[in-house]
């Protein structure tokens, strides 16, 4: 059953793993095999913080041919025109690769090719337009397709965001745009879920995965601060006790995410999967 089709009938987890800094695609195979079994999906990333790494499509195609676990791939507007976006997402879909995630994508200079050329012909919607048009059986140009694809369309939303109807207004024109599904950033307590939610009117267009976070330390936690919500009791409670607080208030978020009947969950180990598998294990291995 696809990711999309799951998100009708249950609460969904989805998990990102880390594409490899070289051509060995062996430790991000293996940290999807830990989560086959935990999650629903992994996420790839596609050059993530502006830093090179593998392919996100050929790295999705790997994972779901060698593990059997269904991947959700990112695609960024930073480092490709037109034509190659179009080009790429139709070799994904020969590939298998059925979910893709739209995004701007980070600036070079924040990467490890600061002198990088951005390209940006798009944005988040714009992309994801774009996807839907192919998915329609036309090229961007207006050419018909010999054989269409059929991507699910994910979008990114910031729930926390200290402007949250300049958010919700973004989130509304992606999903005009063609999206499907959406994945959040981290959200700590399941207030920030539903206050999104009344800002939608009380329910959203499509379904939203929840972004968990479990926060290893204060420094993490007063970084996480600096771009979305974390509540004050939590960076203290981090200050005071370290990871075994952040474990625990993700583990509290995501049974309250449940127990809300919200669609699901998208969870952030940071290179850390094992702590994954620690977060759901007193809740049980699925949720569903």
């Amino acid at each position: 059953m696809r990711l999309t089709e799951k998100l009708k009938h249950a609460f969904v987890i989805t998990a990102e793993v880390d594409p490899p800094r070289g051509a060995d695609p062996t430790p991000t195979l293996q940290q999807a095999l830990i989560l086959r079994g935990y999650v629903d999906a992994v996420n790839v990333s596609d050059a993530p913080m502006a830093n090179v790494r593998m392919n996100s499509f050929m790295l999705a195609h790997l994972i779901q041919a060698r593990t059997g676990v269904e991947v959700i791939s990112h695609l960024t507007a930073r480092d490709r025109n037109v034509i190659a976006l179009q080009a790429d997402l139709l070799g994904a879909w020969a590939l298998g690769v059925k979910n893709v995630l739209v995004l701007g994508g980070d600036p070079p200079e924040r990467g490890d090719h600061p002198w990088a050329k951005a390209v940006y012909e798009f944005g988040a919607v714009e992309l994801a337009r774009a996807v839907s048009k192919l998915n329609g059986g036309t090229s961007l140009a207006g050419r018909e397709l010999e054989g269409k694809p059929d991507f699910s369309v994910g979008v990114a939303v910031n729930p926390g965001a200290a402007d949250l109807t300049a958010e919700t207004e973004k989130f509304l024109a992606k999903v005009e745009a063609g999206a499907s599904f959406a994945q959040t950033q981290p959200v700590f307590e399941v207030d920030t879920a539903l206050q999104f939610l009344e800002a939608l009117g009380g329910k959203s267009p499509v379904p939203i995965l929840w972004g968990v976070l479990p926060l290893r330390s204060a420094r993490m936690a007063r970084n996480v601060a600096s771009w979305t919500r974390v509540p004050g009791w939590l960076l203290k409670d981090v200050e005071k006790r370290g990871k075994e607080a952040g474990m625990e208030a993700a583990q509290k978020v995501l049974a309250d995410l449940h127990g809300a009947g919200l669609a699901g969950a998208h969870l952030y180990p940071l290179g850390k999967v094992e702590l994954l598998r620690e977060m759901l294990r007193p809740i049980g291995t699925r949720l569903s």
